[in-house]
């Protein structure tokens, strides 16, 4: 079982950093096999809906995306964790799931050759927000949340948090418990 872990903050040790941790330490407690990204230090190009990929499966772009993608398609799951910036994700992970275009032929549905790889795939997600009400984040768990249901991959989850200065939500005993059952969740289902 592998379980990858995408970062999507450019704040290492922040919140949205420390509640990934503790999601791939559960996973890792299940005896999952784990591995994260982090996006800010990679380059990854906006999609430039050039439509290559729609024949291909192979985005047109050189950069860091495809060795992520070949990662994606190797994972069990994949749990994503990303703060709220100006009530949206941030453009980092952004850039990364807008790529995820290149999975899908013209008719969006999988290309035949990545279909057995993401066929039940898990896919869950983390968000952080400094804004007391975590609702503020549901932009963004729509946005994964309806890439679940449209690809038919299995949804493992959204753990919402709190926080606004960075490392404080190493505090929230709640929310790293939640973080640490979806990573246990995502080694097991």
């Amino acid at each position: 079982m592998k379980v990858l872990g995408i970062m999507g903050s450019p704040r290492i040790g922040g919140n949205s950093d420390i509640l990934l941790d503790q999601a791939l330490a559960g996973a890792k407690s299940a005896g999952a096999e784990v591995e994260k990204i982090i996006l800010n230090q990679k380059k990854i190009s906006g999609c430039q809906d050039c439509k290559k990929c729609n024949e291909t499966g192979l985005c047109a772009l050189k950069d860091d995306m495809g060795g992520i993608r070949q990662k994606i398609l190797e994972a069990d799951a994949v749990i994503h964790s990303v703060p709220v910036y100006y009530w949206s994700m941030t453009a980092q992970m952004k850039a990364y799931l807008d790529r995820w275009t290149a999975f899908f032929d013209a008719d969006w549905r999988w290309h035949k050759a990545f279909y057995p790889q993401m066929k039940g795939k898990g896919i869950g997600l983390i968000t952080v927000c400094g804004d007391p009400n975590v609702h503020t984040a549901d932009p963004i768990v729509h946005s994964f949340k309806s890439t679940a249901d449209f690809t038919k991959l299995r949804w493992l989850g959204t753990v919402m948090a709190s926080a606004m200065g960075k490392g404080e939500i190493a505090k929230n005993e709640t929310a790293k418990q939640e973080a640490f059952e979806l990573g246990r969740q995502a080694a097991t289902s």
